[in-house]
């Protein structure tokens, strides 16, 4: 059973898909995504951690003071200072990730998440809260 199939001849550009346009994202806006605050990591052998208790202290990679990333699905895209909002965690954003400064997405499971529900004009910074700051445990 043998058939011909006659295929017909594209013209220049016939074919290619064309950019998205703000009108064409738009329809992505209700599409809900994780964000998510990452304030440092570490790494622990299996021993280590089984060996946490109440009360242990882990160690991060990050300095008190270093901007955290703000993570969307697990790929950082902006970076900020951690703020207290009426008792609750925040995020000021101090710089807006390129694609090339986002790097690799973080890993989707088993990190701590602090995540701002809302955007406030003035929330106060961590640092200078009032009262004490405990070291939190990770």
């Amino acid at each position: 059973m043998n058939q011909s199939v006659d295929y017909g001849q594209l013209t220049p550009g016939e074919g290619r898909s064309t950019p998205p346009t703000a009108g064409d994202l738009r329809r992505l806006s209700a599409v809900p995504v994780e964000l998510s605050v990452e304030i440092g990591r570490t790494r622990m052998s299996v021993g280590e951690t089984l060996e946490l208790r109440e009360g242990s202290v882990v160690t991060l990679d990050r300095m008190a003071g270093e901007p955290v990333d703000l993570l969307v699905n697990g790929t950082p895209i902006a970076r900020g200072e951690v703020v207290v909002i009426d008792e609750q965690f925040g995020l000021r954003l101090t710089q807006v990730l390129t694609a090339g400064e986002a790097g690799d997405p973080a890993p989707a499971a088993g990190r701590d998440e602090v995540a701002a529900a809302s955007v406030v004009d003035d929330p106060t910074p961590v640092g200078s809260a009032p009262g004490p700051v405990e070291p939190a445990v990770a």
